[in-house]
């Protein structure tokens, strides 16, 4: 992401924008990451690029990694699933 330290947030591609908001997150050095909707406007490739960047931040830095999302596939890389349906929490 280097090669784009001078490009406007416009220039960027929406997967390249995700990735610069996940490392400036890391940035502080952070053990908490909250995501809402992650993958939402990124294609199939970009998605998994994501999510397999936040499986490195978890076993690398131990950083907890909150997910929100709608998407069945992303939920299922989970080690850990709550739903909220009409207000009550529901473990997995």
């Amino acid at each position: 992401m280097t090669h784009f330290g001078n490009h406007l947030p416009k220039k960027l591609s929406v997967g390249e924008r995700q990735r610069v908001a996940i490392a400036r997150a890391q940035a502080n050095d952070s053990r908490l990451l909250l995501a809402d909707e992650p993958t939402g406007n990124l294609d199939s490739a970009s998605g998994r690029v994501v999510l397999d960047l936040f499986d490195r931040l978890h076993r690398k830095r131990q950083m907890s990694i909150v997910v929100l999302t709608h998407a069945a596939q992303v939920a299922a890389r989970t080690q850990r699933m709550v739903w909220i349906p009409d207000g009550q929490i529901q473990d997995s």
